[in-house]
């Protein structure tokens, strides 16, 4: 959290798990086909295998930080900000233009759904964050209230 108005719900564990779990599948494939590279053209040095795997570590370990680091869905004084959520809809709003939010189940999965007044949308699965999905919700209605100006009775 960066400050009071400013919420950040991170990166579930399981799907930040899935990312690193691909990327090491990736290097493992491009170290076999260097490996074979090195083995039948004996163009490229032996060598260049430990350049190469030190570099994917590299990239395993900024991969990390930056999962660690980075949020999915901001939320502020003045709208929200999603990332790294394919097929979103609209990646960023202001309070004032939302018409209304509510939950929905596509393919099974529990998500929020923030409709703006143009008719565009914002859909957010609840389990790709590290948060419970009661408390998100709730900070969700809370910023819609402040966001339209309205006060709670």
């Amino acid at each position: 959290m960066s400050s009071p108005e400013t919420t950040d719900y991170r990166l579930a564990r399981s799907f930040a798990a899935r990312l690193v779990g691909a990327y090491l599948l990736l290097l493992a494939i491009v170290m076999f086909a260097a490996t074979a590279a090195v083995a039948v053209t004996r163009f490229l040095p032996p060598d260049a295998l430990v350049v190469l795997l030190v570099v994917g570590l590299v990239g395993l370990a900024v991969l990390g930080a930056r999962l660690r680091s980075a949020y999915v869905v901001r939320f502020d004084a003045e709208g929200y900000r999603v990332r790294m959520v394919r097929g979103a809809g609209v990646k960023q709003a202001r309070w004032t233009e939302v018409a209304e939010a509510g939950t929905a189940s596509p393919r099974g999965v529990p998500c929020v759904v923030i409709r703006l007044r143009d008719g565009r949308s914002t859909t957010i699965p609840v389990p790709a964050l590290e948060t419970d999905r009661e408390q998100f919700v709730r900070d969700l209605a809370r910023r819609l209230e402040r966001g339209e100006g309205l006060r709670p009775l």
